[in-house]
């Protein structure tokens, strides 16, 4: 698909590689007998929500990332759940992004399942990627779908054209025709609350966007939003790729089966929380200077509160300790549905990993 022999001529070459529901995948390799079964991986609470299914399960009933666990298990009883493994999923993915690194100078890691490559200049962009690709399966036995384009962006909206396991390139001058009748919904970043607003703005789809005046946009929108608009929906992106993203916090968190009223209770899940923290930092030769917390009333308010030490730490004790005098200062006046413990602020360390430790129940790190 695509003009490939004109991927040369393009001022930019971006390739994103997304693996094929990474969760469930990693699941698959070492549970062969489940393959060609649905597999949903989630947590078991009243609260837990899916952090990926396989793609049975998503054609059999619509299971999908970030759906509520026990919805997914009231559609499709007989598929097969397990528990997310963390660890598991840590391990595959530094098996991927070292192949990745190994053929690519330029590698941007986006996520545990996700990267970005500049492939500007190379004699054969789609080639490699497809060396790439067969790589990862040989080595990993995972499969990942490739896009490749003019931007990040659209690597991106190209990438979910050949889901799973394809390699799709576009040219902007064929996105911006392939994708005229689309909503503005398919732009990363353009979510539901902006794509109503547009649709009370009398714009329904990307050619629409793309028609009106950048001053009418900014006006409507405010400068900084419309200009955005209007670079967008003509698929203008200039973002450039960046070989390390700096790590700037790190998180664990739960979601309560049941929402928590007594003080004693949240205060030992805070502790638990910093020791987990803590010790993947120091794993990882990560300190940092701001502590925090995160806590999500059972009305879901959210509040944040956090403290700003003159050194680095990574010492759980310490951490914990200024976790709970947090929440004692601010004194939840309603029961508590999450509790999050989060460190910012490193000084050095493995810049790679930056990703959240999720709580199973919480299904942080969903992919698709």
């Amino acid at each position: 698909m695509g003009f490939v022999a004109g991927i040369n001529k393009w001022p930019r070459v971006v390739a994103i590689v997304d693996m094929d529901a990474f969760y469930a995948s990693v699941e698959l390799r070492r549970r062969p007998e489940l393959r060609g079964k649905p597999v949903v991986v989630c947590g078991s609470g009243p609260r837990a929500v899916v952090t990926t299914a396989s793609y049975e399960a998503r054609r059999l009933a619509g299971i999908h990332s970030a759906m509520p666990a026990a919805v997914a298990r009231r559609r499709l009883p007989d598929a097969v759940y397990l528990p997310p493994d963390f660890d598991a999923y840590r391990a595959a993915s530094k098996q991927v992004m070292a192949i990745l690194r190994r053929n690519v100078e330029t590698v941007e890691v986006v996520g545990l399942d996700e990267a970005y490559l500049d492939l500007t200049g190379l004699f054969s962009p789609k080639a490699t990627m497809r060396r790439i690709a067969a790589q990862i399966e040989e080595e990993t036995g995972l499969g990942c779908s490739v896009g490749i384009s003019e931007s990040r962006m659209l690597a991106k909206i190209t990438c979910e054209l050949g889901k799973p396991g394809g390699l799709v390139v576009l040219s902007r001058a064929e996105a911006l025709e392939r994708f005229a009748s689309e909503s503005p919904g398919l732009i990363p970043g353009i979510g539901p609350k902006t794509v109503e607003r547009l649709r009370r703005f009398g714009v329904r789809t990307l050619a629409e966007l793309r028609g009106r005046d950048e001053e009418e946009l900014r006006a409507t929108f405010g400068p900084r939003t419309g200009a955005w608009l209007h670079r967008r929906a003509n698929f203008e992106d200039e973002t450039p790729l960046t070989v390390v993203r700096e790590a700037k916090s790190q998180s664990a968190e739960t979601t309560f089966d049941i929402d928590v009223s007594d003080q004693a209770e949240m205060e030992a899940s805070l502790v638990s929380l910093a020791e987990r923290l803590c010790s993947r930092l120091a794993e990882r030769g990560l300190q940092g200077r701001t502590i925090g917390i995160k806590v999500r009333l059972d009305d879901w308010t959210n509040v944040t509160r956090s403290q700003t030490l003159e050194e680095p730490t990574n010492e759980s004790e310490a951490v914990a300790a200024i976790a709970v005098d947090l929440l004692r200062a601010y004194s939840p006046p309603r029961p508590v549905r999450l509790l999050g413990v989060r460190i910012a602020q490193f000084g050095g360390g493995d810049p790679d990993a930056a990703e959240a430790d999720g709580d199973p129940q919480l299904g942080l790190g969903i992919n698709g």
